[in-house]
């Protein structure tokens, strides 16, 4: 499996990843190789390390792992250091070495290595062929973690085994007697281990004792394997950090996510305490214990739900009120197709500005008021979009009932029970897309829901193959022009403000989001590729699901034309962008007419390093669109490619790029050549001029890591 290659935009030279990304079925570590040199790590480490945490280093070779996690090195700390870390090692003599250095923890049971976090520069650090140095050399080389000539970059790695749990506190989640209604609570979530072995206790014993009581407000005794980290949405600086020892405040109005990574989710409990002040409290005086519930693990079964819990008095051990939290529960993608080699999570060039994208391939069809259209999310429509010059184009997908990957954006369809020429009100029946296969979806006379509802056949060419609807994500990956992108959006139903779903989806949401990524990560080929959603848990979980594609959050924003959602990170630019920066996502997709009614929100995300794409109706316009691309917006979606695009040559920037980076490449083999014939001129016959590479533009291979390097 090839990733997407690129320009880069430091030097310029291309860059291409060839190598791939190994299966995460259990394999026997490689047989540690004998080098020809010793080489000496040494890394400084400025984060703070956290209980069980690690540095390690991965790099090219059998004896770094080969970019494989599981078959990584750990380092170990300097005597007499509290944050230099090294390694001495064998490594091979004439090879380039390059390699990473990420934090990890390792589950002390399964000795599953977990990526915390790691470097995640494009170019990663390099240790020439000819890169022998002095032991004086090596011993005073210091690398810094997650600095690379001062370019820094050290982000959230992916699940490689271990399960991420959300508990979601907002919307007012406390009911409690009238007396305390009033005071700011904390809330701390403590994860507890319930495996039962030998030594334990029973599993009523361990469920008796609160590591909140007065006596053991710091014991750690059944405490799992396991990270707890909080973010308040309502704070400006929104980033995931450790809990202090009574908690976070929960403000009117806020928005707290609790992040819990377990590696036997089946095995952990959570213990939830709630602290307040007292009235009578002094200046100096800390909050007492108000209440707790155990959350047992039975109670998670699904991915996601609400939990309505009571809460115990902490010190009469009655109930006190209830308390509403949302959870999310986040599995690995199994088997995995990642690795450290490399990572496109958060990569953006700066060259990439005021993009093209198609939406829906070449527009909406069923909004047209005239008739030379193409159905919308269809090969055909894609196609049509890149013969006209789009960068990327934009489709929705979504599952059929037997979970083959579609693109198509509506809930629902109608079905023709005859075939008919002239359709009667009763001639069509509304159904749930999930409710069909993808045979059945092929085979019957479908039509979209605006053509069921008028009653009207708008297209009559499903005879042609690529006029179909219903196109599964697989054939556009292998049809469509490599060098355009794709804006792949998951369709999910999300609950609106007034309690109402906007459809009743049947399917897992591990499930769902496992069966699209699995397609991408076997089909995408070089191909650049976002993914967006709308519902914030969708796009934590393509995030945390792998490392190779960037996400990015649909935004509803502030709007009349569109129901808002009961979760409110989507209803707003400014949450957005902090729920964007919480979770690490690539940036966000906002909606043109928040953009239009107040332009500095623009600057709200790309001051704080997002990526920005605008949707909406309002982007149908070439003043518009020139408008959006003065502001600095990445990437403009909308209709009518061959209308509204201004290009004179109808080319992806990504194409462009391409060439670009296979003359640079022809250069640099050139020089290299001419360098070669003088330095070896007095010893051997002039050699004959190295056959340069072919040069296909519109070729899907990527350059090889030698001819890149």
């Amino acid at each position: 499996m090839q990733r997407w290659w690129f320009l880069d935009e430091k030097n310029g030279s291309a860059s291409s990843l060839t190598s791939s990304p190994g299966t995460s079925t259990k394999k026997t570590k490689p047989s540690k190789p004998v080098g020809d040199r010793r080489h000496k790590f040494r890394v400084l480490v400025t984060y703070e390390l956290l209980k069980d945490e690690t540095i390690a280093v991965t790099g090219n070779c059998e004896a770094l792992g080969n970019w494989e996690p599981e078959h990584c090195v750990q380092m170990q700390l300097e005597d007499g250091s509290s944050n230099i870390w090294y390694l001495e090692i064998d490594l091979p003599q004439n090879v380039a070495i390059t390699y990473r250095y990420f934090i990890c923890s390792m589950d002390p049971t399964s000795e599953n290595v977990h990526v915390r976090r790691f470097e995640t520069h494009i170019e990663p650090r390099t240790i020439p062929i000819d890169g022998a140095s002095s032991q004086t050399d090596q011993e005073t080389k210091i690398d810094t973690l997650g600095d690379i000539d001062g370019s820094i970059k050290l982000d959230r790695g992916w699940l490689t085994s271990e399960t991420i749990i959300q508990f979601k506190f907002f919307d007012n989640p406390f009911l409690v007697k009238e007396r305390i209604k009033n005071r700011l609570l904390y809330v701390k979530i403590t994860p507890m281990n319930l495996r039962i072995n030998a030594e334990s206790q029973s599993l009523s014993t361990l469920l008796d004792e609160s590591l909140s009581s007065d006596t053991r407000e710091n014991g750690t005794d059944h405490q799992a394997y396991a990270f707890t980290e909080v973010v308040s949405m309502g704070n400006p600086k929104a980033t995931f950090e450790q809990q202090s020892q009574f908690g976070c405040p929960y403000h009117p109005e806020d928005f707290l996510v609790f992040n819990v990574t377990v590696a036997e989710p089946e095995n952990v409990a959570y213990l939830v305490d709630l602290y307040t002040y007292s009235s009578r409290s002094k200046e100096d005086e800390p909050p007492y214990h108000l209440g707790y519930h155990y959350i047992l693990p039975n109670f998670l079964k699904k991915s996601e739900g609400i939990l309505e819990l009571p809460v115990t008095c902490a010190s009469k051990h009655r109930p006190l009120g209830m308390m509403r939290i949302e959870y999310l529960k986040v599995t690995p993608l199994l088997p995995s197709r990642c690795n450290l080699e490399r990572s496109f999570i958060r990569y953006w060039n700066k060259r990439w500005t005021g993009l093209d994208v198609g939406h829906r391939g070449s527009g909406t069809s069923f909004k047209a008021s005239d008739g030379n259209v193409i159905r919308e999310n269809t090969i055909a429509s894609l196609k049509n979009a890149v013969a006209h010059g789009a960068d990327m184009v934009e489709f929705d997908v979504q599952l059929s009932k037997d979970l083959v990957p579609v693109i198509y954006h509506d809930f629902d369809i109608y079905v023709s029970l005859k075939r008919k020429t002239t359709l009667e009100i009763n001639d069509m029946l509304e159904l749930p897309m999930r409710e069909l296969t993808l045979e059945q979806l092929k085979n019957l006379k479908v039509y979209h829901v605006v053509e069921g509802r008028n009653r009207e056949a708008r297209f009559f060419d499903e005879d042609l193959d690529e006029h179909q609807p219903f196109p599964q994500l697989a054939d556009a990956l292998e049809l469509i022009d490599p060098h355009c992108g794709f804006n792949i959006e998951i369709k999910w139903s999300q609950k609106l403000k007034d309690g109402s779903m906007e459809s009743d989806l049947n399917f897992d949401s591990n499930l769902y989001v496992d069966c699209i990524l699995k397609v991408v990560l076997e089909k995408a080929g070089n191909r650049r590729i976002v993914f967006s959603c709308f519902d914030a848990d969708i796009c934590t979980m393509l995030r945390l699901k792998q490392n190779l594609y960037p996400v990015m959050f649909l935004t509803l924003g502030v709007t009349s034309k569109y129901p808002s959602y009961h979760d409110p990170r989507c209803n707003s630019i400014e949450m957005a962008v902090r729920n964007s920066c919480a979770t690490e996502l690539l940036g966000i997709v906002a909606h043109t007419e928040d953009l239009l009614r107040d332009q500095t929100q623009v600057n709200l995300a790309t001051e704080k390093g997002l990526i920005v794409f605008c949707w909406g109706d309002d982007n149908n316009c070439k003043d518009t669109i020139k408008h959006l691309k003065s502001l600095g917006i990445h990437a403009i979606i909308y209709d009518k490619m061959d209308i509204y695009s201004d290009k004179t040559v109808k080319e992806s920037v990504f194409l462009v790029g391409a060439r670009e980076s296979q003359a640079a490449l022809l250069q640099q083999i050139d020089i290299e050549n001419r360098h070669e014939q003088i330095v070896h001129h007095d010893f051997v016959v002039q050699p004959k001029p190295n056959k340069a590479p072919s040069i296909d533009a519109t070729s899907n291979a990527p350059l090889s890591p030698k001819s890149a390097a």
